[in-house]
């Protein structure tokens, strides 16, 4: 745990209240596993110029604690609407994904500890990514492509 500071001219006794109260906090309530991790990943892309979607229907899903084993999300950044639809297969997930407007856009699926894949969307917009490793996941859109100058990013969910 880190070490509490506690400034010059406080009470005798508050450092002493203030490393139990942490002890405390600790055992009642930690932080989840792997946090720091998860947040050290979603973090990752801080230095890039990147936009950052946001998910369509947030109800479904509550931050980097949140774990999606299949189903539909939608993310949508100004005017670019990326649909993914995750099934389960074994350990992995399948992404099937629609990026609107339609076209040939980069795509990059990053695991937290797995690396990443990338693939393009075709024409209609589609793309297809199997095996797709279990962790705190983003999805990194090129928008025009590989090389273009626009990225967006999602924001991370845990599948």
């Amino acid at each position: 745990m880190n070490e509490i500071k506690v400034p010059e001219g406080a009470h005798p006794g508050d450092e002493a209240l203030l490393a139990e109260l942490g002890r405390v906090l600790e055992a009642v309530d930690p932080p989840p596993p792997g946090l720091v991790e998860r947040v050290q990943f979603a973090l990752e892309l801080e230095n890039l110029d990147v936009e950052v979607a946001r998910w369509e229907r947030a109800d479904q899903l509550v931050g980097v604690r949140s774990s999606v084993d299949q189903g539909t999300i939608t993310f949508t950044v100004s005017d670019l609407t990326v649909m993914i639809n995750l099934t389960k297969v074994g350990r992995c997930h399948r992404i099937d994904g629609w990026l609107v407007p339609a076209g040939r856009h980069g795509v990059e699926v990053r695991v937290a500890e797995h690396g990443s894949s990338s693939t393009e969307s075709d024409e209609g917009g589609r793309f297809v990514l199997d095996e797709v490793p279990r962790g705190t996941t983003q999805i990194v859109i090129s928008v025009g492509g590989t090389g273009a100058r626009r990225t967006v990013v999602t924001p991370a969910v845990v599948l």
